[in-house]
Order: structure tokens, then C-alpha cells, then sequence
């Protein structure tokens, strides 16, 4: 079965078109997908539904650029993350909750994503897509009243995907280059507890939700564009790094982008007060400027001031390193080996406390002391996860 896309990766390239191998294992039930949609889509419904399986929860990932901005399974909101998210509603359901935390673990770069779910769409978080600004979603199936809320979103254009949960694919897969045909057989390696066995450094003992974790940040590495490093926290991705030519600055873009989410949550952030009629995307962009306070030109800060009732107090140094030793747990993943220990130097100020990644390095030695002298729990996986 064949389906006209609405151009390829940019307008001029027409056609475009999906091939699909079996007509029963996608529709589109709503609006008309480019070919960029439908790798977001497939590469955030395989992560979704691998984190299901993996941990037997809910699961969601929101994509942006054939690479996750974040993603999640499904658990407890807290108060202050409540809060942090401009959330309106007190309960949600179990996938809801799981595209929350997925969302928000990057909402700058979930700002127009594609959502995955590895549920049911239900009313809970249709009512939660519904004034979020989101180009697509993929799940498994709908309810008919989330359904008809979607399809009524971006005056119509909303796209709405559906897959069958039990679709697999052939064991090889192949991609065209320039006219050239490559395969290989898919990545298919299971992430699980077993990966995590060998534990490198003194301290060992890993509680069962670190676990799930490392588990949650190492499955979202398998569907990332390498290089990449992650960080997250309680079953949630916090700080992608992803596509970057050198390991240590995936490191520092995943750590900052963790240390914005852990911060987003502190006592002066919460207490910003914005002026009538900002929509929630407006309100994350203040916060953002806020956070990067010192980093501000007077220009910037003029304007960020013109948006809010009462100057903020900053965010001091201290008070930060302070707020952040608070959140027991996190953990980062690599998906490949660590060469230098600067990435670890740059992991314990965003209090990282659990490591994976490959092993085997030259350097390994040298990695390992610096996760000692942190008080880091070290694995070696064994595993290089590449995306390309």
C-alpha cells in the first residue's frame, strides 16, 4: 500500500510518498503527514513501545528532528513539577501522565513534537494535547471521544496516526544513500536489568526504581542520533544530548538541560508571576531566560522584566548547588563508551549518581577513578547503542 506524503524533508521535494508493507498495521485517521512526520512517528511509537515492554508501564516519547526531546513512563506528578508545568488539572490518567513527564522533560524542544503512546488514547490526554502546540501523535488506538477532539485540533490539520501494537518488521532493514542500498539487521538488542550487572566501581547497590531508570534512559538512547548522552530521573528523561560530534558536549548539553529541569522546580523559579494573557509556551520561555539570569544581556532582561509583575530574585550559585544535591538517583547513560573523565567531572555538578555507558576505552581506568572520587556507582553495559 502506498500513501502520498505531503513533500519529502523540505516543500520542493515532491513526491513523497510511505510505502507501507501491510495496509492493516497504519492508517492515517487524520490530516496528511511529510516524510519528516513519519520518522518522527515511527522512531517515537518504537520507543514508546519499547519502554512498555520494558518496564510494563505506560510509556510516551515526544520527537523532535528523528531524535527524542524526551520521554517517559507513567508515574506520579509531584507538587512542585505540578507547578513547574503550568498543569491546570490535579488527576490523569496513567498514558496522560506518562506524555506529561515525557513533555516535560524538555518543553523547548517539545514545542511542536510528534507524541508517542504505547496506550490507548484516552480522554484524559486528549484533553492534554489539546492545548499543547504538538504536530502529531501515534498510538495504538483511540478512544472515540479523544478521537474526535484530536481531529478537531490545529482547525482540522491535527495529524492522528494509528499502529498496530503487534506489527513487526523484517529482521533486516535497508536505507538508500545517494543511490547506494545498505542493510543491516535491526537493533534489536533487549534492554533490560541484566545489562546493568557489572558494576565497575565500590559502591554497587542499586534500588529498584534507579534501575527502571537506567533502564528508561538507556532504551531512549537506542532510538537517538549518536552521538548522544542522557540523563533522567524517576523513569523520566530530563537532558537529551543528542547528534554531537563530541561525547563531552553531549554530556554538557544533557547535564544543562538537566540542571534547567531540576531548577524549574525551585522555590524562586515557582514564584515568578506573569502578566495576564502569556500562554504556557510564553511562560516557558521566561522561565528559561530566568535561569540563564547571569547569562542575560540588559536588553534581554528588559524584556524578559516587561513580561512579569514583580523583578525575580535571582537564583544564586550556592543556592543552586544546594537545590540539586536534593533529587536522589539520577542517572546517565552514554551509548557508547566514556573516553575521558571530563564527562564525569561534568556529570557530578548536575548530581549525577548513577553511570552506564559501554566500557572498554583506553581510558577506562582513568573514567572509573573519577566516578570513585564523586561517589558514583559505575556500570559497563558492554553495549554501543548508535543511531545513524
Amino acid at each position: 500500500m502506498e500513501i502520498e506524503l505531503k513533500y519529502g524533508c523540505n516543500s520542493h521535494q515532491v513526491p513523497a510518498h510511505l510505502i507501507i508493507p501491510d495496509k492493516s498495521c497504519f492508517q492515517v485517521l487524520n490530516g496528511r503527514p511529510s516524510y519528516i512526520n513519519i520518522l518522527d512517528a515511527l522512531g517515537a511509537w518504537q520507543l514508546a513501545r519499547e519502554l512498555k515492554v520494558a518496564t510494563g508501564k505506560a510509556a510516551a516519547a515526544s520527537f523532535k528532528h528523528t531524535s527524542p526531546a524526551g520521554a517517559a513512563v507513567a508515574g506520579a506528578l509531584s507538587d512542585t513539577f505540578h507547578a513547574s508545568q503550568f498543569l491546570s488539572e490535579a488527576d490523569f490518567s496513567p498514558v496522560a501522565s506518562a506524555y506529561i513527564r515525557a513533555r516535560g522533560g524538555d518543553r523547548m524542544c517539545s514545542f511542536g513534537d510528534v507524541a508517542a503512546v504505547s496506550d490507548v488514547v484516552d480522554m484524559s490526554l486528549a484533553n492534554i494535547l489539546k492545548s499543547e502546540v504538538s504536530d502529531l501523535i501515534i498510538a495504538p488506538g483511540f478512544e472515540s471521544a479523544a478521537l474526535e477532539i484530536l481531529k478537531a485540533k490545529k482547525q482540522g490539520a491535527y495529524l492522528v496516526l494509528q499502529i498496530d501494537p503487534d506489527y513487526e518488521p523484517p529482521e533486516i532493514e535497508s536505507r538508500e544513500v545517494f543511490g547506494f542500498r545498505l542493510q543491516q539487521r535491526r537493533n534489536t538488542a533487549p534492554v533490560s536489568e541484566a545489562l546493568f550487572q557489572k558494576v565497575v566501581t565500590a559502591k554497587k547497590v542499586v534500588p529498584p526504581d534507579v534501575m527502571e531508570t537506567l533502564i528508561v534512559a538507556t532504551i531512549a538512547l537506542k532510538y537517538t542520533q549518536s552521538n548522544s548522552v542522557c540523563l533522567a530521573y524517576e523513569g523520566q528523561v530530563i537532558g537529551m544530548g543528542a547528534g554531537q560530534q563530541s561525547r563531552v558536549h553531549c554530556t554538557r548539553l544533557a547535564c544543562d538541560k538537566a540542571d534547567k529541569w531540576l531548577l524549574q522546580q525551585h522555590p524562586k523559579t515557582l514564584n515568578l508571576t506573569f502578566r495576564e494573557g502569556l500562554k504556557k509556551p510564553e511562560k516557558a520561555n521566561i522561565v528559561d531566560q530566568f535561569l540563564l539570569w547571569d547569562q542575560l544581556s540588559d536588553a534581554e532582561r528588559k524584556q524578559m522584566l516587561a513580561d512579569l509583575l514583580k523583578e525575580p530574585t535571582p537564583i544564586s550559585a550556592q543556592e543552586r548547588t544546594e537545590w540539586m544535591k536534593q533529587f536522589q538517583g539520577i542517572c546517565l547513560s552514554s551509548d557508547a563508551y566514556i573516553p575521558f573523565r571530563d564527562n564525569i567531572d561534568r556529570a557530578s555538578r548536575s548530581n549525577v549518581q548513577f553511570v552506564a555507558h559501554a566500557g572498554s576505552s583506553l581510558r577506562d581506568f582513568e573514567v572509573t577513578e573519577a566516578a570513585e572520587q564523586y561517589g558514583i556507582t559505575m556500570f559497563h553495559t558492554g553495549l554501543r547503542l548508535f543511531l545513524h
